[in-house]
């Protein structure tokens, strides 16, 4: 055999060696490509814990992807263009807010955990301590500004239009206000701000954690209904999807009810 012809066997043997690596590399390569990815929007703990959670035991198949997000609006829009394909930021009425102001069809499809928001003071031990012209913050998104003034309702600080349902109430629904109380809408992540500033504000278990309170022990007032679950929300197009339906499995597994129970959040499932 020649030199020449030595070297033309190597070379085929080598090539003959790589495609063979290369077909026994093949079946992993096409596994990783039929993994579907789902990526769902959080914007803070509890719900990004609840979404990590669901990620480590969302079945074979399928990957979750964390999309942090800074607010409560950007997670709508990513998802009202398919830029995401769901999210855990809200309770219902916000979303038909959203759906109303911005012409979207998103839907609820599975509750995950309840909230029980409260009014905070580092002033106040009561309520009914509120002086005489003092201040108050709620939000001022209309979901969030109706269950504030309803709890304020409901504790006899201020009084209502009866005609209008409960949680619907705006401050112009506000019929009687005996303390002259200075009531200010502020967005969500100013909050926490507030609570520096005002007599009372009216907050969410998620900023309030990040204050050190609780509503059990430090909330002067303390609201759970379950008309504010925070829920997984997609499109309605997107909503019977075999990938949906997967992470709706993930979000109510056992998991993650450890992990909002350690957080001490009760889960809405």
């Amino acid at each position: 055999m020649t030199a020449r012809s030595r070297h033309a066997l190597l070379a085929l043997t080598a090539a003959g060696l790589a495609l063979s690596l290369a077909a026994c590399a093949a079946p992993a390569d096409d596994a990783a490509s039929d993994t579907v990815t789902i990526r769902v929007a959080a914007t803070v703990t509890p719900m990004t814990d609840a979404v990590e959670a669901a990620a480590e035991v969302i079945e074979e198949g399928y990957e979750v992807e964390l999309v942090p997000v800074n607010d409560y609006v950007q997670p709508n829009v990513l998802l009202q263009h398919s830029e995401i394909d769901a999210n855990v930021v809200q309770f219902e009425g916000f979303m038909e807010d959203f759906n109303a102001a911005n012409d979207a069809d998103l839907v609820v499809v599975q509750p995950v955990y309840a909230t029980v928001v409260a009014f905070y003071s580092q002033s106040l031990t009561d309520l009914q301590e509120l002086p005489q012209g003092g201040s108050i913050a709620i939000p001022n998104d209309r979901s969030n500004a109706g269950r504030a003034l309803q709890l304020l309702a409901e504790e006899g600080i201020i009084e209502l239009d009866p005609a209008v349902e409960p949680f619907q109430a705006g401050v112009a629904d506000i019929t009687a206000n005996p303390r002259e109380l200075e009531i200010t809408q502020i967005d969500l992540l100013q909050l926490n701000t507030a609570y520096d500033e005002m007599d009372a504000v009216f907050n969410l278990p998620s900023f309030a954690r990040q204050l050190g309170l609780t509503p059990a022990e430090d909330g002067l007032a303390v609201e759970q209904d379950p008309a504010f679950e925070v829920s997984l929300v997609t499109r309605a197009d997107n909503a019977d999807a075999p990938e949906i339906a997967a992470l709706t499995r993930a979000l109510t597994s056992d998991h993650v009810r450890e992990v909002l129970e350690e957080l001490g959040v009760p889960a809405a499932f």
